[in-house]
């Protein structure tokens, strides 16, 4: 299940939502992604007063849900969310909730990390964080893309 919204999220409520009558669950892993109130900027750490997270509807939820989709295919997942939030957020404030639910808690962890590390590299997010008087576009990290290439598939030897 995916959704884009403005607003919070009560993370107990989607969980007890998602995992209600599902008894072959026998995991639940979550990830809630957070504001932080300081971030590197130039290679010092600044003081952040909120971070603006913008899409493009349609074209954002057809990317998470694709993601979503890779996960289910890669682990017997029960269940899984994925709730995103857009506009502007301040220091403390919930951006982000992913649940995997499985009958093997391996399985919720690991669908969990992989979801957690594709959404950052591959959903089509931008980030403004407000920095005193100015603002700043965030940039790719590389440390992300080092996290996201770790689930990428092996390829193929035979078919080359």
């Amino acid at each position: 299940m995916i959704r884009v919204q403005p607003q919070d999220f009560d993370v107990g409520a989607e969980i007890a939502a998602l995992t209600r009558d599902r008894h072959g669950i026998g995991g639940v892993v979550s990830f809630v992604g957070l504001v932080r109130d300081m971030a590197p900027v130039a290679g010092t750490d600044t003081k952040i007063g909120a971070m603006t997270l913008e899409h493009y509807p349609g074209m954002t939820e057809k990317q998470l849900s694709a993601i979503e989709d890779e996960a289910n295919g890669r682990w017997p997942l029960e269940a899984s969310l994925i709730v995103h939030r857009y506009g502007r957020l301040e220091p403390g404030a919930r951006i982000v909730l992913v649940v995997c639910a499985a009958a093997h808690r391996q399985d919720a962890f690991d669908a969990c990390n992989f979801l957690i590390d594709w959404l950052k590299t591959k959903a089509p997010f931008w980030k403004l964080e407000e920095t005193g008087d100015a603002g700043h576009w965030v940039a790719a990290r590389d440390g992300d893309d080092a996290a996201a290439a770790r689930w990428q598939a092996p390829k193929d030897d035979a078919a080359e």
